[in-house]
């Protein structure tokens, strides 16, 4: 195929996959291999996420869950933690009109508590204001890590053991899951990372159980509509078997 082609060609009258989660690393390399400041990488990181988005609701994808700033993050360098927060802010700031008027919703994971006010204003100003959107919804997974996810929901359900309201014989796997950050959600059918590096990195490691798992060299900054098609064409050719004999059909 040409380059100039678009891959969309090759995803044809196939069934995109219904929630696609994203792991976006590489940015400090992509800047490292350039002789470019770790910033200029994120910054470039920001962009990619646009294109992304913007991908992501042009291919009538429903659920786009990215992994924008881990719980594990906090222990880097402090000037490139204020140069993250304030990419965040001005993400929220400059682009949350823009993701309103094309109907996207944003819904926010991880641990809110401990965040600086402002921060959490954002945040909440951001599910707030597109709460009525439903032509895709973006799940941002920010101070998140999925150990401490599933930690939360175990705090929850002891809770409601201590309180009467459930009993002990009453919890099951899907009782788990009722009590994670947002039960609602479906489970990502693909789950691609970028960057070359193959592991989830305590992203989504409860509701990952049964993705399909891409992995691409390509450095987050890089990535555009072009990649995620071929990730998606790649989940196409997998069979998806939930455990069974027979693989399951659609997304």
């Amino acid at each position: 195929m040409a380059k100039s082609e678009p891959l969309h060609t090759e995803i044809g009258d196939f069934a995109v996959p219904r929630h696609i989660a994203i792991i976006m690393d590489g940015n400090g390399r992509w800047a490292a291999a350039r002789g470019l400041p770790r910033g200029e990488g994120h910054r470039r990181g920001v962009e990619a996420l646009r294109r992304t988005v913007r991908a992501a609701g042009d291919l009538g994808i429903g659920f786009l869950t990215i992994f924008s700033f881990s719980a594990e993050n906090w222990s880097r360098p402090a000037a490139e933690i204020r140069e993250l927060m304030g990419l965040l802010r001005r993400f929220i700031r400059h682009d949350l009109a823009d993701l309103h008027r094309r109907g996207v919703r944003v819904r926010i994971i991880g641990e809110r508590e401990d965040l600086d006010p402002d921060i959490r204003r954002l945040l909440e100003e951001a599910e707030e204001l597109t709460r009525e959107n439903n032509r895709l919804v973006l799940v941002v997974a920010f101070n998140y890590g999925a150990r401490q996810e599933i930690a939360r929901a175990t705090r929850r359900i002891a809770a409601a053991v201590a309180a009467g309201d459930l009993s002990i014989d009453a919890i099951t796997a899907d009782t788990l899951a009722s009590y994670l950050d947002a039960p609602d959600l479906p489970d990502p059918d693909l789950i691609i990372r970028t960057s070359g590096e193959q592991r989830l990195s305590n992203f989504l490691l409860w509701q990952a159980a049964y993705s399909e798992l891409v992995f691409v060299p390509t450095y987050w900054p890089d990535f555009d509509r072009a990649a995620l098609e071929s990730a998606i064409i790649e989940y196409r050719r997998r069979e998806r078997r939930f455990g069974g004999l027979v693989a399951r059909t659609g997304s």
